[in-house]
């Protein structure tokens, strides 16, 4: 089994747990200290008490404050709230009404979905200067108009990552007229930008540096002629564009440095006009532009007088290596090499950071569509730049390769199937310890941490693991023991960081030798935690997985022997399968079936009402899947090979009705 990268959006905004409430968690592998009552923690000094406050989450700072006077003054601290991500968490109405006192100096938000969209404008932050919203399809123009309004000292304006169709011309018209320091505005799936709106842009926002109309429907490519202080412009996956007409209108962008127009029909004569004609242009990117692709001459590397081209058919890091002349050495650690130099100017530093923004959304498109003409890019350069781009310091760049590893190399998500190629180009240089370390590297609670990094980090690896021949490679490098002191370190607040660890030990757990090292390492006793103390389903069929899988190896390691041992497991087990979903029902029946095959299981199981249990499951599934149906069947048959338990099994007499009701009888029968 393997992530279901495509309801990756709708589990985690779905499931996300508000921002402000008890703070009920696991222990993140701290130690069981005894608590030392004598310490009056109030009497902590000021700056001591704010910086204990600024290793906690927004939620945890939000219920410490509300504790006693002392501290809802300490924290309230302005510098306790320049910014905010509350991606991972709900955040509604309520939640706003909670924040808002503490939100007058907030500088930067990050948020998600049209809903938050709305509890936005309770917040009250008028000071802010950065805006981030993803997946808000259901914006709509007055809910836009309402925040820009209420924010004019807004510099930063990015709406994305999926479509925004309903936000039209008019809204953006609003942004000019309200924002006037304007320096970056992103804007994805507009379905129409008319030169009324651009016109509007390029009079009232006057230091407008970079402009992105992502996926648009409809841009007027005449009309962004006059937006005169635009360095960097992204017209990525435009419809409908004149080329003859564009090429002549940003050749006379005189400040423009970098375009972005991949996934566009652009064409040869077009990238060839703007590279001659464009005065400061130093970069021109064309990812996965068919039209281009097919007239160009693949062995040129489109570098003329310092200006380079950026394309699938291009060698991107050394494309990029060129820009610097510091760089000594051009290899596919470009990035890396720009990362170390001890000389870096602004300039430099300002177009590597927009290379690796637009670099990092369009092969995360790309990854999500899979196009078959992108198999040899990816085999021959994506999966190093995607690597090099996990190590980029950008929160929102990191994030995006780390959910483009885990998607290119799935090429069937339905039936598990990983592209091994692919998959070893990731192992084989290295991507399985930058996956470690990008998960490792978000402790929760920071500030300044980016928690959904390390869900897709931790989702790279459930993906990897699913090959049989890359099992030892992850477990080679410590994989196993560090997915296993991720569940320890993640609250229950982290469900995407979760099912994922979970997931990939549970793939792991398949192969005897792994399956050794993940109870060794602790995933007995970390993925019972899971089983026990966790609501939501991913997350528990997961464990109940992974548990299945460990317990499947009984006749060559202890392993079964070892689950069944462990405080709380059967009892968990027993209690998941009367889960709503049928996927938890299914692997819980599925490990209580390979653990009945151990003499003192099956009265355990017993002892804990199992029997009970997988009958009523048995009565309810008839409708179910064959799977269910079947490991539901197997559970009761194993434990019905222990005289105390086969007079109760045959006393309620449901085995033989549900076996006439299968349409495949199963083997253990």
């Amino acid at each position: 089994m393997t992530r279901r990268v495509q309801q990756k959006v709708s589990h985690s905004m779905d499931q996300s747990k508000a921002v402000i409430g008890n703070n009920s968690e696991l222990d993140g592998g701290c130690l069981n200290l005894p608590a030392i009552s004598e310490v009056d923690w109030t009497r902590l000094p000021a700056d001591t008490a704010i910086q204990i406050f600024s290793y906690l989450s927004c939620r945890d700072r939000a219920s410490l404050s509300s504790t006693c006077r002392a501290y809802r003054l300490l924290g309230s601290s302005p510098c306790l709230w320049s910014s905010l991500d509350l991606r991972p968490y709900k955040f509604d109405t309520s939640a706003a009404e909670s924040l808002s006192s503490r939100c007058t100096n907030l500088q930067a938000l990050w948020f998600r979905g049209a809903l938050s969209a709305d509890a936005m404008i309770i917040l009250q932050a008028r000071r802010l200067r950065e805006i981030n919203v993803e997946f808000c399809g259901e914006l709509t123009d007055a809910i836009f108009s309402a925040i820009v309004a209420r924010h004019e000292m807004l510099e930063i304006l990015h709406f994305g990552l999926d479509v925004c169709d309903r936000i039209s011309s008019d809204a953006i018209k609003t942004v000019a007229y309200c924002c006037p320091k304007l320096r970056r505005l992103w804007l994805a799936g507009v379905r129409e930008v008319n030169g009324d709106a651009i016109n509007a842009l390029a009079k009232h926002c006057r230091q407008l540096v970079e402009v992105g109309f992502i996926d648009s429907g409809c841009v007027d490519e005449a009309a962004l002629e006059n937006l005169s202080s635009v360095r960097y412009l992204s017209i990525a996956g435009a419809r409908n564009l004149n080329w003859s007409s564009a090429a002549i209108a940003w050749s006379k962008l005189t400040s423009l440095v970098g375009l972005d127009t991949s996934r566009t029909n652009i064409n040869l004569s077009s990238v060839m006009r703007l590279l001659s004609s464009s005065r400061n242009l130093k970069v021109l990117i064309a990812l996965n532009c068919p039209v281009f692709e097919a007239e160009a001459d693949t062995s040129m590397m489109y570098d003329q007088k310092g200006k380079v081209v950026l394309s699938l058919i291009s060698e991107i890091v050394k494309g990029v290596a060129s820009l610097f002349s510091d760089t000594t050495e051009i290899n596919n650690g470009a990035f890396q090499n720009w990362r170390k130099l001890k000389v870096r100017d602004r300039i430099s530093d300002e177009i590597v950071s927009w290379i690796e923004w637009v670099l990092s959304h369009s092969l995360m498109r790309i990854s999500k569509k899979n196009p078959k003409e992108c198999d040899d890019f990816w085999l021959r350069q994506g999966a190093t730049l995607l690597l090099s781009l996990m190590e980029s310091s950008q929160q929102e760049v990191q994030e995006r390769a780390a959910y483009a590893v885990a998607t290119f190399v799935v090429i069937d998500d339905q039936n598990a199937m990983v592209d091994c190629q692919r998959a070893e180009a990731i192992l084989r240089h290295g991507g399985v310890q930058l996956l470690l370390d990008l998960a490792r590297s978000c402790p929760e609670g920071l500030q300044s941490t980016n928690r959904l990094a390390a869900e897709e980090a931790a989702g790279g690896l459930w993906n990897l693991s699913v090959g049989e021949d890359h099992k030892g490679a992850i477990a080679r490098v410590g994989g196993i023991k560090a997915l296993v002191d991720l569940i320890f370190k993640w609250s229950s607040r982290n469900d995407g960081v979760l099912e994922r660890a979970a997931g990939a030990l549970a793939n792991l757990a398949a192969d005897d030798k792994c399956s050794l090292e993940v109870a060794r390492a602790g995933g007995v006793h970390a993925l019972v935690m899971l089983a026990r103390s966790f609501m939501f389903e991913g997350v528990q069929e997961q464990a109940a997985r992974a548990l299945a899988n460990l317990a499947a190896h009984g006749d060559s390691n202890s392993n079964n022997a070892d689950v069944g041992l462990e405080t709380g497991a059967l009892e968990a087990l027993v209690q998941l399968t009367f889960s709503k979903h049928e996927g938890v029902r299914q692997e819980a029946a599925g490990a209580l079936w390979n653990l009945s095959f151990d003499d003192r299981n099956r009265e355990a199981i017993a002892a804990a009402d199992g029997v009970e249990a997988l009958v009523a499951l048995v009565r309810s599934c008839s409708s179910s899947s064959q799977g269910l149906q079947e490991r539901a069947a197997g559970a009761l048959w194993g434990l019905s090979l222990s005289e105390a338990n086969r007079y109760l099994v045959k006393r309620l007499t449901v085995l033989s009705q549900i076996c006439l009701k299968l349409n495949h009888i199963p083997h253990c029968l």
